[in-house]
């Protein structure tokens, strides 16, 4: 499996595609703005099937290019239920608040939830309901790595002042991010990757208690 990154928004979104070389499989890890650049990126993997579009949250910074990557692929989009009306109604996404982009509705087509695995080729990609930045967060976890969204950043948490948001909450899910047994490249939604060894040692979020 390869990681590919970009990029993308006012807001520096981390916009990954997660590729299974062996079948040509691949899935997209959010997808803030669908632009030139974007769409440049995409076509530069030569990917053979994107099956899925995997949203960490609803939040307009991770979801405002959804609709138009959906168009080109016909990708399977991914989300938890509790923020699955994000993908819709620009008010709950926050959109409507930043002036971001134009967000295009568009309906998911899978309601991911705690445990739930997801397939690329002979891989498995497991969902982690984390909610704390948003009361849908999810983490994608797969052999070697994990895609945390705005859960978990390089020596950092996601901010809890929006709607949905629970600092409580937050501290659960970063615990048991925590207590995760293994070796995971962790890949935030926005910054520098990092790895959980490091977090669990120096992230005073990640320890707190």
């Amino acid at each position: 499996m390869k990681v590919f990154n970009c990029v993308t928004g006012d807001y520096h979104t981390n916009c990954y595609i997660l590729l299974d070389e062996a079948s040509g499989e691949a899935a997209a890890i959010d997808c803030a703005v669908f632009d030139s650049r974007y769409e440049a990126f995409f076509d530069s993997l030569n990917i053979k099937k994107l099956k899925y579009i995997l949203l960490t949250h609803g939040h307009f910074d991770h979801i405002c290019g959804v609709k138009p990557l959906k168009d080109k692929t016909g990708a399977t989009i991914c989300i938890h239920a509790n923020d699955a009306e994000c993908l819709t109604n620009s008010e709950k996404s926050i959109n409507d608040h930043s002036g971001y982009t134009t967000q295009y509705p568009v309906s998911p087509d899978l309601l991911v939830d705690e445990g739930d695995v997801l397939t690329l080729g002979e891989n498995r990609i497991e969902v982690l309901h984390t909610p704390g930045h948003t009361s849908g967060c999810v983490c994608y976890k797969t052999d070697g790595y994990i895609f945390s969204g705005d859960t978990l950043f390089y020596l950092s948490m996601g901010r809890t002042d929006l709607p949905t948001g629970s600092t409580k909450a937050l501290f659960k899910s970063l615990e048991r991010l925590g207590k995760t047994e293994g070796e995971y490249t962790v890949f935030p939604g926005h910054g520098e990757y990092t790895d959980l060894t490091f977090e669990k040692k120096n992230n005073r979020y990640l320890r707190a208690r």
